[in-house]
């Protein structure tokens, strides 16, 4: 099969293919299709073919095709259950509090049968679809195998507490970190389900790998996308009788993502990383290979599943973006415009930097010192004293918004940004909550608690700590301070309001500097957001923002 396979590369002349110097087999060309799949779901390792039970499919298929097949008594097992999960249609367990939508009931017997072939996979619903609620019903089903450890971010535990209270009763919860931890992992037991932040998954993985889990959940799965950090090499060393990720975004800016995501929750689907860089990675992004595009779309179709908010919330408010354009005062013109030459000028001597992590580390500085000064001078300089035009029209913006019974969330990425909105609202009597990574969990909860009962006007939040995990339906606005290269961030953080329980449309606004570096940063977009449909969909797919591309983010705008 190794020799066939290796064969198969080449595209044979009239049906034939050399197997061996001189050995020639005639294939059919239905056979041929079969092998080609087969071998984008092998993978060799020291010289042998390894394949799990990812590649039952294609091994089924072979089979179907009246192939004889030897194989060992674990296979076929595998491939009885593989049969055995294509015939599951469970309804939800009669314990479940709740009634899954036509699409979570899809998604809820979807994983199902995943776990009944025994294999991880990745449910990417758009946020706010209710990935959690498919899970819990899944978890209620699986609670005999044994007890279930969701790993998610800190901001997120407390409503895996609340919502397994509320949807699934049987089970327990428990967040692990206000418990004895040394004392209490050795006592979890069928029905538990343990809530663990990464941080404390990182730190107590050699203890958590002891216990014999029957489910392992990552939410916010893109919390591992990154294989080489601890946290992801971590949790790649707890075992569970089956994984699951959880993520809206399973790719985000390159393929590499992808391939840790799955390396956490099903290794042999794509194997070691050399074999997937040199297969997929390094012919789509660096190519543009639409055949290895289609071939990657084809593999991880069975262990994925999306649907957007378009595809399946008909009855979803309707949501609008828009772009407010402002222009810059003299006085913050003139400073931009030095900022902006200054930056050109450097750019010369740090493209010919010979350390390439310093080249772009000073690279990705320039580029934040543009972002700030578009934003407000004061984040650069200390002693401005003088406005901002961005804050201004978001202060009026707000103003009207109040006295037309509207809510809204403000998101920054800067920290030092929101506390110069946070002294304006202040000035204007305009009430906010605020949240950052330094809120403690449980008054995160009381603030979101405040702003959903109508409290207050606002709510400012840091993009990177409330982007995910929160349910702010009460806001009907949402207004992006800073763009980001990769819009993704952005459209997680809008859905904190435009998901199941909002009944008002949304109207999102991005606040815009005028000829700044800004009008460059959303110039990527469109290129940034075909992303995870490429992938998903195998059409075009965006690579990495390389440090040549961030260079000519820089010369674009500072010529102009």
């Amino acid at each position: 099969l190794a020799e066939l396979l290796e064969a198969i590369q080449n595209e044979p002349a009239d049906g034939y293919m050399e197997i061996q110097p001189g050995n020639w087999a005639r294939i059919s060309s239905e056979l041929r299709n079969q092998l080609k799949q087969l071998r984008d779901a092998v993978h060799t390792n020291r010289g042998s073919l390894q394949m799990d039970a990812t590649a039952a499919p294609m091994i089924e298929e072979l089979v179907e095709t009246q192939i004889d097949l030897k194989a060992s008594k674990a296979w076929r097992t595998c491939l009885a259950r593989l049969k055995k999960s294509k015939n599951l249609r469970p309804d939800p367990p009669e314990s479940f509090q709740g009634t899954l939508r036509d699409y979570q009931l899809e998604g809820y017997r979807w994983l199902r049968r995943l776990a009944e072939w025994g294999v991880g996979g990745c449910l990417a619903d758009d946020m706010g679809l209710g990935k959690t609620i498919q899970t819990l019903a899944v978890l209620i089903d699986r609670a005999k195998t044994g007890p279930a450890l969701v790993i998610a971010p800190t901001s997120v535990g407390f409503n895996w507490i609340r919502e397994t209270e509320r949807f699934a009763p049987d089970l327990k919860p428990h967040a692990y970190r206000d418990t004895e931890r040394a004392s209490f992992l050795p006592k979890v037991q069928e029905g538990d389900v343990i809530i663990c932040s990464y941080g404390l998954a990182l730190r107590d993985a050699a203890a958590l790998a002891k216990v014999a889990w029957g489910t392992l959940v990552l939410d916010e799965a893109q919390f591992v996308k990154n294989s080489r950090a601890k946290t992801s090499r971590a949790i790649q060393s707890i075992p569970a009788q089956w994984k699951l990720a959880l993520t809206g975004t399973p790719v985000e800016n390159h393929l590499g993502e992808l391939w840790s995501l799955f390396r956490n929750v099903c290794p042999g689907l794509f194997g070691p990383w050399e074999h997937f860089r040199k297969e997929f990675a390094a012919p789509i992004e660096k190519r543009n290979d639409a055949q290895r595009r289609q071939a990657l779309s084809r593999i991880i179709q069975p262990f994925i599943l999306r649907r957007t908010k378009s595809d399946v919330l008909t009855e979803l408010p309707a949501r609008t973006e828009t772009n407010l354009y402002v222009d810059l005062s003299k006085k913050e013109r003139r400073r931009y415009d030095e900022m902006r030459l200054a930056a050109l000028g450097e750019l010369d001597e740090v493209v010919g930097a010979p350390d390439t992590k310093d080249q772009r580390f000073r690279i990705l500085a320039m580029l934040t010192r543009l972002r700030q000064l578009a934003c407000h001078v004061g984040l650069v300089d200390p002693t401005w004293e003088d406005d901002s035009a961005k804050l201004d029209l978001l202060v009026e913006t707000l103003e009207e918004l109040r006295e037309e019974g509207h809510h809204a969330l403000v998101f920054s990425q800067f920290t030092q940004h929101l506390a110069k909105i946070r002294d304006a609202l202040d000035a204007r009597k305009i009430t906010y909550e605020y949240l950052d990574g330094s809120t403690p969990v449980k008054e995160r909860q009381r603030r979101v608690d405040r702003f959903q009962e109508g409290q207050t006007d606002v709510f400012l939040i840091s993009l990177k700590a409330g982007g995910t995990g929160l349910n702010l339906t009460a806001a009907d606005y949402v207004i992006h301070m800073d763009p980001w290269w990769n819009p993704a961030v952005e459209d997680q953080a809008t859905d904190r309001a435009h998901r199941i329980g909002q009944h008002r449309p949304v109207m999102v606004y991005r606040i815009i500097t005028r000829g700044t570096i800004e009008e460059e940063i959303l110039k990527l977009h469109a290129g940034k957001r075909d992303l995870v449909a490429g992938v998903m969909e195998g059409t075009e797919a965006a690579g990495r923002l390389s440090t040549d591309e961030l260079v000519s983010l820089i010369r674009a705008h500072a010529a102009g």
